[in-house]
This record gives structure tokens, sequence and C-alpha cells, in this order.
């Protein structure tokens, strides 16, 4: 891992600033006071054709930690779109085709290239290693979760609870999305 040669002191705030958690707090001070160079990694799902204000937010606090010398990794979520994000959702959302979401990805990396710096920008698409997965992959990434800890998901939880459907491909979306850092290594 690559060392910074000038220790920015301010990189702790700069890199906190606005985080709702941080699970190894400690950890993460350690790397940043010794000027250890972070993968900092970020996924957006093209579901429309605009970034929304949400969106502009994560990709500030981005940009922060470009600032200070870590490696920003934007992960165009081509797959997730497809299924369509549960989180905080009542119903299933639809499924869109590959070709809408090749669209709107287009569109995302243009507004984002207003935030962050494109040049210190790593982008990666999920179809660069989802699309590679065979049918064992996928039962094997499965395994590591049972359907009781998924369901226990506060959008699936009160889902279930009203009687609303919970659909097979909805459960995968969590499953890939945290795939996305052992796949670029975040």
């Amino acid at each position: 891992m690559k060392k910074r040669q000038n220790i920015n002191h301010g990189a702790w705030d700069a890199v906190t600033t606005g985080a709702v958690e941080i699970n190894d707090r400690q950890h993460l001070k350690t790397r940043i006071e010794r000027g250890d160079r972070l993968r900092v990694k970020l996924g957006l799902d093209p579901t429309r054709p605009d970034i929304h204000l949400g969106h502009t937010v994560v990709l500030r606090a981005l940009r922060r930690y470009q600032e200070h010398g870590n490696t920003a990794v934007l992960i165009i979520g081509d797959w997730t779109a497809r299924i369509g994000d549960p989180s905080g959702q009542n119903v299933t959302r639809p499924q869109l085709t590959k070709e809408e979401v090749n669209a709107a990805a287009k569109t995302y990396l243009d507004q984002a290239w207003k935030i962050l710096d494109e040049g210190e920008t790593e982008v990666r698409f999920q179809s660069e290693w989802f699309d590679k997965m065979h049918l064992e992959n996928v039962v094997q990434l499965m395994s590591r979760y049972t359907v009781a800890r998924m369901l226990a998901r506060e959008d699936f939880a009160k889902r279930t609870k009203e009687g609303r459907p919970v659909g097979m491909h909805e459960l995968l979306y969590p499953l890939l999305q945290a795939y996305d850092s052992v796949a670029v290594k975040s």
C-alpha cells in the first residue's frame, strides 16, 4: 500500500465528516495517521437518467477522500440496477433492461465528473465480475446468509408483516452489493 508523502492532519475530519457509521474507528484512524492510501468505494445504481441530490452528497464525500490522496472507486451497479434496490421500498421495483441501465450509466458518469476528479477515479462496472459468475458461485455466495437474516432487514420485515411480496431476486440484491467490495478489493 502506497504512503502519501505529506500527511494532512485534517484528513481524519475530511474522511469522517457526515459518516453515519464507522465499523472500526480505531483501525481507520490508525491508517489515516500512518498516511496509508485508502481504497474507498461508492456504488451507484443507474436507474434513472439523472443523479439526485442524495447522490451529490456521497459524491462530494468521495471527492474529499480524493483530495486527501485516497483512491476513489466508483462502482456502476449495472447488475443491481436491473434488480432494483429494495431498501426502504414497500413494493417490488420493476426490473430494468440492460439497455436502460447502460443509457442511464452514461449520464451518471457525465454528471459525476462535475464533482469527482475523473483522472483520479477508478470506474468499475459490476458486469465485469457478475457476467463471469457461474451458478455455482452464486450458490456459494448465497450459502453465507440465511433467509431469516435477510428477512430481518427492516424493509423486508415490514413488507412481510404487511403481507406484501418480497421477490427472490430482491434477496440477492444485498449479497451482490456486498460482493462489490470483494471484487474491487476495497
